[in-house]
């Protein structure tokens, strides 16, 4: 029996440590992504509350106009289907509001089948195939960027990575940060299957 308990201390704390490095990984890679000028500008979709993006959709959005603005992409591809509770997918929501800010139509794909950040990745990739866009900004929050870069790699995009921190909404960044890390494990986890 004290072996039993000895083992499962030794794993707890095991999973522990590995938890709390992979949080880490995340901080750390969130606070040194930076763009790189490329072909477009991916924005990772995220709650739309009726028509309108939340907070951190519009944080993105506003990233990406940023980045657009300062040339470091041509096209913005935003991703993101509709979700429940949503009057219209968030790619159309995310469009509506680059456009309502000076944005021409033309340059914004809108990839909105996608429920998932790796469908957001690999759909956005066929649009880019589709025109002939060979690499791309992805920007979401900074604790969701580096499963972004995994996936990005995964399904076959030249990525560099652009973040986002909304401070107002600590609360939620925190529970981003915990959901990431095992979000990131599975990922991780999921190329040996």
């Amino acid at each position: 029996m004290k072996r039993v308990v000895k083992f499962l201390g030794i794993s707890v704390s095991s999973i522990i440590l590995i938890f709390v490095l992979v949080e880490l990984m995340i901080i750390y890679f969130g606070m040194i992504s930076k763009p790189k000028k490329s072909d477009a500008i991916i924005v990772l979709g995220c709650a739309v509350y009726g028509n309108f993006p939340s907070p951190f959709f519009k944080s993105r959005l506003d990233e990406a106009l940023k980045l657009y603005n300062k040339g470091f992409g041509r096209y913005i591809i935003v991703s993101g289907g509709k979700g429940e509770g949503e009057y219209i997918s968030e790619a159309e929501a995310g469009k509506e509001y680059l456009v309502t800010r000076g944005v021409p139509s033309e340059v914004i794909l809108i990839e909105n089948k996608s429920f998932s950040t790796y469908e957001n990745l690999l759909f956005s990739k066929k649009l880019m195939d589709r025109y002939a866009l060979k690499s791309a900004v992805i920007v979401s929050n900074k604790f969701h960027l580096k499963r972004a870069s995994i996936i990005a790699r995964r399904v076959g995009i030249q990525a560099s990575l652009s973040g986002v921190y909304v401070g107002q909404y600590l609360h939620e960044e925190i529970r981003g940060y915990l959901r990431e890390g095992i979000a990131v494990l599975y990922t991780y986890l999921s190329c040996f299957k």
